[in-house]
């Protein structure tokens, strides 16, 4: 694409969300990056980057980011990076029905509705990329992870029967399934257990404590873990290639893990990601 295309990049305060804005607008995008802070928004416009308040969480605030772009885009809006979320950690168990609706509503619902409100703008123009940020534990479940794994694979679902559906239309639909990826997620995934879970009187406090070890930090470092630079390469191809690719996985445990999913028998492939820390 070219002649300065637009692009909705959101959760764009830190990590891969505020690495694939700035290295977008670097490559020539017009970039409006999202955040939920309002003090999120200089670190962004310092760096020439049009940044805005979304709360995926609030219908009214997504409606009113799609507006204020199709104003300043003149009616543009070549493609949209779905990337904003959380993850809430904890046992199925021990998560209510509440906090299970909360995970939902930032990490699928909110993405749904920006994703309608674009789809009108890229028929006009006969052509558009919408690219979704899932995550490996979207096509792979891992313990403790359950409430995000659940989110991420109803973004799957939804994701890859949007993409047949927009066949022949001119709109690329993409997914991007990360492993482990610097940010500031495992931070944010602490203080929601914390806030959200009963650790002590759960069934599983004992294994909550090895939990936090790792969320915390003072676990041991997981070496396979890359840079948002990694997810900004696949981003870029499934933004410019004739034919993106439907499944983007990024990191080795995500790539090993698919191929095992289809590799091995269900009992055994589900005993060996029981096995996992």
């Amino acid at each position: 694409m070219t002649d300065r295309a637009t692009i909705i990049v959101t959760g764009c305060s830190s990590g891969i969300g505020a690495h694939c804005a700035r290295a977008l607008a670097a490559d020539g995008w017009r970039v409006f990056a999202t955040v939920r802070r309002p003090e999120d928004l200089q670190p962004l416009e310092a760096d020439g980057i049009e940044a805005l308040l979304m709360d995926y969480t609030d219908a009214a605030s997504i409606a009113a980011l799609v507006e204020e772009v199709t104003r300043r885009a003149g009616g543009r809006i070549d493609a949209l990076f779905n990337n904003g979320a959380y993850g809430q950690p904890g046992a199925i168990e021990d998560l209510s029905t509440d906090v299970l609706r909360q995970q939902f509503e930032a990490n699928f619902f909110g993405w749904h509705e920006l994703t309608r409100r674009v789809i009108p703008l890229m028929r006009a123009r006969g052509q558009g990329r919408i690219v979704q940020c899932s995550s490996i534990l979207g096509l792979l479940p891992y313990r403790y992870r359950g409430a995000y794994t659940a989110s991420k694979y109803a973004l799957e679902g939804l994701t890859v029967t949007l993409r047949m559906e927009l066949e022949g239309s001119g709109i690329h639909v993409s997914l991007i399934e990360p492993g482990p990826i610097e940010s500031r997620f495992t931070a944010n995934a602490l203080k929601m257990i914390e806030e959200n879970v009963d650790l002590e009187n759960s069934a599983h406090a004992g294994e909550y404590k090895r939990q936090l070890a790792r969320l915390d930090g003072t676990g041991p470092v997981n070496r396979y873990k890359l840079g948002p630079d990694a997810v900004y390469k696949v981003l870029k191809h499934a933004l410019t290639a004739t034919r993106p690719r439907p499944h983007y996985p990024v990191t080795v445990p995500a790539r090993r893990g698919m191929l095992l999913k289809r590799l091995l028998p269900a009992d055994l492939f589900y005993r060996l990601m029981r096995m996992l820390d």
